[in-house]
């Protein structure tokens, strides 16, 4: 026998314990998991599979039945049936601790609760383990009484929940949207069953996939009871050697931890929240961001000022908020103003501009409401606000992360749709989903702070007005700075990819110290680097404005919550509305910097960029004044002391969260960014010709007649008509007006082909770009002399073409009524032409007609230039004029419904013998090799045919 005896547990012991609230984690988390990584496997393997059902399969049914995804193929129907067999214990805890909930002595309601909850458990294994494709009247038989006893489950858990608490109303909203569910699902079914409509059956299958979620949802809500439980472990006999837990409730919420690494205070119901709360933030930033997109079309067509400017104004919805009932009713009910919210994602659905435009500014108004009851008084809970604001932030980023995956459109705004590679109906039904999660845990209808220690709202609608207007005139497109500080080749800064990337990983930086270090965030020192920041970004070049550009973004994200934690501690309507009427004048001031030719009192702010940074800058420093006038101490302080963060289980939750969700978004950007840079080397259509096919393309800033993204379109003629060279005029959408987007992204990366965006969007022109099979050696950027009207851009480009040096001019004339503008403009472009000796070629947009005014400076001795075809009259914007290199045809190429102009294009060959002639030979005797493709005779293809012509010309 040893000499030490081994030590036991006394009689009694608690050896351990956990809340209760974990059986409702636990069955959440397995049975969502169950279903949702059958829905995930099965798509990736079996995608054609189990869309198809007898009628019909892709393209018309695009998603799976839960049937058909869990039980119908290997290797998901055997990965649900293992999580959901581990579902099944956490199951009946939880109806047994239901039962403990609601038993009360005399009473049979609970008794028969229980009973139904238990047969409910069993049937439901009865359809999990019977597929339909093993034996489906079975499967239906136990699906169908599954579903019946839901109803007095449901209706049982409502009636037996003690009245005023948080899980009966949530009960209420999850039951009741689950037995509303049913009704849309009936009716598609029998569309499909009877009626035979493709695609009704992949609606009724997203109503099958709610009623899953709902189900779950409905017992999750088990988690606010059960955490009043406490389950323990207790050794009765003293039979076990282990130390006993502590005696402490673990339900109980301790105020004091430590800091046992970055995820202390991690938990999946924080998780769960947290991620609402960004996906919302992603929602508002994508409304936000299309609504200027959208309005932008209308002055296009009308040449002017159109009326629907007016919608820019919907931000200010949140003045409504000064009505004390409607800030009590958003209050009391956030989901109607996020749901609202969701109406600018779901607008694609509507297909009139006109009507789809007032959609959206109906959706900003909901927005900027949702936004201010969000963050009304969350300093009321500590570190609420903290949290709220990082997943702003996170939310913001997430948009910019989209943006930077699609090619710079955000695929859920209401220009995308399934033809150009829009993501609609999924953010829209997310986006509908955490509507009706989202929450606000706040309480108390005003701030604790006396009025007295507030400080004015000013400030604080200062500080968001010069927040908002810098992240989205600057941040919302990981390009748009780089753009800022981009001088053309060789290279001497950074390019959009993959350095797009470098911009969000210094936002997510910015997130993590705004949590972190909000003190020093919050501190003067930080608003002067990050002026010198701005400075830089606004007056070099290539990487030394980009150091500037990463300094400004940095901090912009990480006094976030500095600003929002300051406003909301008062008046949302005033604080909010006068916050966003600020930011509006910015968003004006920023459209009329560039179009000042074509509003009233334009000149004043012409091109004066430098007004509006200042202008943003010290508005965010009145923020930040007024943030420091907060009480430093106290449930509202915006700078909570040190000591209070390193034992607060708020702090760690929140900063948790942070790196949870900060290290997803860096390792996507770093994956887009490595697969959008692993890219082949531009190669030309013809090298063994030496051909080089050129085109001209004024694109009407990429938004067609009927106001879609018109990227892919125009791709696609790009690629058909074989362009080995392309300009793009009115090219330049790096504004918020025109959604801080690059036309150039797609077609290059797609097509295979270098770029020179041209004159930045600091440069304040309607743009002018060049892409290029052929690598460009060097590119300089000009603007013409332009002292009336608009800014004329042009770019001259030298390429290597099959080892010979060629000069590509890419130009944009100013508007007719500007004679003077024009005739000097004619001069500075000559002179770039003139003075080149390489072979020459201009892609131009003129305003003029052939062989009279301004034509005869072009197309001159002093230039050296010609026409690609002289006898063409029917001219009056597009030119293309070359010299020293081989004309060997030209065609004209109608715009379809891209665009309101044409493309004109002409192939030249690098040959010794460079003369030209303008005699016209046919078709037949052109090598095959040279000749334009047939694809584009006759009707052509999608509205793109020859015309005027008919037909290519071709010379000998």
């Amino acid at each position: 026998m040893s000499a030490v005896a081994e030590k036991r547990a006394k009689p009694g012991t608690v050896i351990a314990s956990a809340s209760g609230k974990w059986v409702s984690y636990a069955h959440s988390v397995f049975a969502g998991y169950a279903f949702l990584s059958a829905l995930v496997v099965g798509m990736a393997l079996h995608f054609q599979k189990i869309v198809r059902n007898e009628y019909y399969g892709y393209p018309d049914e695009w998603f799976p039945s839960v049937s058909a995804a869990i039980g119908d193929r290997y290797p998901e129907r055997s990965i649900f049936q293992l999580f959901i067999a581990v579902t099944a214990g956490p199951r009946f805890a939880l109806v047994f601790l239901t039962y403990l909930l609601y038993n009360k002595p005399g009473h049979w309601g609970p008794r028969a609760h229980v009973g139904v909850g238990l047969l409910r458990t069993f049937t439901c294994g009865g359809w999990v383990y019977i597929t339909s494709t093993d034996d489906h009247d079975w499967h239906d038989i136990f699906m169908i009484a599954y579903l019946l006893l839901t109803l007095p489950w449901t209706i049982g858990g409502i009636l037996l929940s003690r009245e005023g608490t948080k899980s009966l109303k949530y009960r209420k909203i999850f039951g009741i949207s689950f037995f509303l569910m049913i009704i849309p699902l009936v009716y598609f079914f029998i569309q499909h069953k009877v009626n035979h409509i493709p695609g009704a059956y992949t609606i009724y299958a997203f109503f099958e996939w709610s009623l899953i979620f709902f189900d779950v949802a409905y017992d999750s809500v088990t988690a606010l009871d059960f955490k009043a439980f406490e389950i323990r472990v207790v050794d009765m006999n003293g039979i076990t050697n282990g130390s006993a837990s502590s005696s402490s409730s673990t339900s109980k919420k301790h105020l004091k931890v430590k800091d046992n690494g970055l995820l202390t205070g991690f938990s999946f119901g924080t998780f769960f929240n947290f991620a609402i709360d960004v996906y919302n933030s992603f929602i508002f930033w994508s409304v936000l961001t299309s609504l200027g997109l959208l309005i932008w079309y209308f002055p296009l067509w009308y040449m002017g000022i159109s009326g629907y400017e007016v919608t820019l104004l919907s931000t200010l919805g949140t003045f409504l908020l000064g009505i004390p009932f409607l800030t009590r009713l958003f209050g009391k009910f956030p989901q109607l103003a996020q749901l609202g919210t969701v109406l600018g994602v779901a607008a694609y659905l509507v297909p009139g501009p006109s009507d789809r435009l007032l959609t959206v500014s109906a959706a900003c108004i909901f927005a900027s409401i949702s936004l201010a009851i969000q963050i009304y008084n969350v300093t009321a809970i500590p570190f609420l606000g903290l949290s709220k604001a990082t997943a702003f932030s996170i939310g913001f980023i997430v948009s910019v992360l989209a943006k930077f995956s699609f090619y710079a459109n955000n695929p859920i705004w209401p220009i995308m749709n399934d033809s150009n590679g829009g993501w609609n109906k999924t953010g829209t039904v997310l986006g509908v989903l955490a509507a009706l999660l989202t929450s606000r845990p706040q309480k108390g209808s005003g701030a604790a702070v006396p009025p007295s220690q507030q400080g004015t709202f000013f400030f604080s609608a200062c500080g968001l007005a010069g927040l908002f207007y810098s992240m989205h005139s600057l941040l919302s497109d990981s390009s748009t700075m780089i753009y800022w500080v981009w001088d053309g080749y060789p290279l001497t800064g950074p390019l959009p990819v993959p350095y797009g990337g470098v911009t969000i990983l210094a936002m997510t930086a910015g997130v993590y110290l705004g949590v972190t270090a909000k003190k020093t965030a919050g501190s003067w020192p930080a608003f002067t680097v990050a002026s010198v920041g701005a400075y830089f970004l606004y007056a070099f070049d290539g990487w030394v404005g980009y150091a500037g550009a990463l300094v400004l973004a940095t901090y912009l994200l990480a006094i976030v919550p500095i600003l929002l934690e300051s406003a909301s501690i008062h008046a949302p309507g005033r604080t909010f509305g006068v916050g966003f009427l600020l930011y509006d004048l910015l968003v004006l001031g920023h459209v009329w910097v560039v179009a000042y030719a074509f509003v009233p009192g334009g000149p004043l702010l012409r091109e004066r960029t430098d007004l509006l940074v200042t202008a943003s800058m010290v508005l965010i420093g009145l923020g930040v004044y007024g943030a420091r006038k907060v009480p430093a101490s106290g449930s509202t302080a915006v700078f909570a002391p040190r000591s209070e963060k390193k034992t607060s289980i708020g702090f760690y939750k929140v900063r948790s969260m942070a790196v949870v969700f900060l290290t997803i978004v860096s390792m996507l950007t770093v994956t887009i960014a490595w697969r959008r840079t692993d890219k082949e080397a531009p190669k030309p259509y013809h090298p063994e010709e030496k051909l080089m096919t050129v085109g001209i393309w004024t694109i009407h800033f990429g938004l067609d007649n009927d106001m879609w993204a018109s990227e892919v379109r125009m791709r696609d003629a790009i690629k058909e008509l074989e362009l080995d060279v392309v300009g793009l005029l009115e090219s330049d959408t790096q504004r918020i007006i025109m959604g801080n987007r690059d036309i150039t992204q797609q077609i290059a990366e797609d097509l295979g082909m270098y770029v020179d965006f041209g004159p930045g969007p600091n440069r304040h022109t309607w743009g002018a770009a060049l892409l290029s099979k052929f690598p460009i050696l060097n590119s300089t950027h000009h603007l013409l002399p332009s002292p009336v009207g608009e800014l004329a851009p042009a770019i001259h480009a030298t390429l290597d073409v099959y080892g010979e040096k060629v000069d590509v001019v890419v130009f944009h004339s100013g508007q007719e009524e500007d004679v003077e503008d024009r005739r000097l403009q004619t001069a500075g472009v000559s002179e770039i032409m003139a003075s080149s000796s390489n072979p020459t070629i201009l892609l131009s947009y003129l305003v003029t007609k052939p062989l009279e005014g301004n034509y005869n400076t072009y197309v001159s001795e002093y230039t050296g230039m010609a026409d690609i075809d002289p006898s063409d009259w029917d001219r009056w914007c597009e030119y293309i004029l070359y010299k020293g290199i081989k004309r060997v045809a030209y065609a004209r190429v109608s715009r379809g419904t891209i665009t309101d102009t044409e493309i004109q294009t002409g192939k030249f060959v690098v040959a010794v013998d460079a003369t030209s002639s303008n005699t016209q030979i046919p078709e037949e005797n052109v090598p095959e090799g040279l000749r334009y493709p047939a694809l584009f005779r006759g009707e052509g293809v999608r509205g793109h045919r020859y015309h005027v012509f008919d037909e290519p010309r071709y010379y000998a």
